[in-house]
């Protein structure tokens, strides 16, 4: 037993490390948008990301497109696509409107929302004991967004929609994992989301500074960065070790927030925020617990654009 602990360990402390660059990441991504400030608008911005985004997915992306794809591949590349596209337009605009850790806080409804999902359209078996802890988490939504006790924005409720594209979206991913590698399908995701924003950007282009361009790929170069850095933490830990470190997330955005935006300081937000992940925390355990069969969300159900 001694002899196997200590390599665990070291592990499962690789595995946190990898989450808390992770989350460094993705708190870069939020601010670098936030930064921004609405100057673009959000389907241009969300545009611009993503077609940096594809350069850098370019390796996996053109051997893939050279191959081809069965029709059915193709029709869920499609779907997932728009599904993405309109919650990342959705997300760009709540970026614009409220506070980084609301839209961080919000975005932990991602993974409940992929297992109610998952429950009424893929046959997933729903124990009370996850339906509490998805009740748990819908609780803490509410403690964050606290509808009627505070006027709300547009941006709040943008943000949730933004969740159920995204949830709705990494149930189209559960499929194509089965069919085709991971890199391929984080490349095609780029390309048929640029391609979906494409229209969209046209249509109220503005043109966007040399500063604006470089912010935005900072954000493409970020996000990319934090999918490595989360996929290294699954490899190096389990999610029951690396889950609970995503609430990290939450305390970065809210320090960017107050100290370089000059944000305040919700507790609410923290409140809701440490309830939804200890929800979330609970049913990876209990996946974890389980016999290996295909269940719900890890936390790249919870990434951003």
């Amino acid at each position: 037993m001694a002899v196997t602990a200590a390599p665990v360990l070291r592990r499962d402390l690789t595995g946190i490390a990898w989450m808390i660059a992770t989350s460094f990441c993705f708190v870069a991504v939020n601010g670098s948008v936030r930064y921004l400030d609405g100057a673009l608008p959000a389907p241009q911005a969300a545009f611009l990301r993503f077609a940096f985004g594809v350069v850098l997915v370019m390796p996996a992306l053109l051997p893939a497109l050279r191959a081809g794809f069965p029709a059915r591949v193709w029709r869920l590349f499609a779907v997932r696509g728009m599904l993405h596209t309109a919650g990342t337009v959705l997300w760009f605009y709540a970026m614009a409107r409220i506070t980084i850790a609301e839209v961080t806080a919000i975005g932990f409804l991602n993974p409940i929302l992929v297992t109610l999902g998952a429950t009424l359209l893929l046959g997933e078996r729903l124990s009370v004991r996850r339906a509490l802890a998805i009740g748990a988490a819908l609780i803490g939504a509410l403690i964050v967004i606290r509808p009627g006790l505070r006027a709300l924005d547009p941006g709040h409720g943008a943000q949730v929609l933004a969740s159920v594209m995204f949830a709705s979206s990494y149930l189209v991913l559960k499929r194509l994992t089965d069919l085709v590698p991971a890199s391929v399908v984080v490349a095609m995701m780029s390309l048929t989301v640029a391609i979906g924003l494409a229209p969209l950007a046209l249509a109220v282009w503005v043109p966007p500074t040399g500063q604006q361009l470089g912010w935005l790929s900072f954000t493409a170069a970020a996000a990319t960065a934090g999918h490595y850095c989360m996929t290294r933490a699954f490899t190096a830990a389990p999610l029951v070790v690396t889950q609970p470190v995503t609430f990290l997330q939450l305390i970065w955005a809210s320090l960017l927030g107050a100290l370089v935006f000059a944000e305040p300081l919700d507790p609410f937000v923290i409140l809701g925020g440490a309830v939804m992940i200890g929800a979330i925390s609970y049913i990876t355990w209990r996946e974890s617990r389980r016999a290996p069969v295909p269940v719900t969300p890890p936390p790249e159900a919870t990434r951003l654009p």
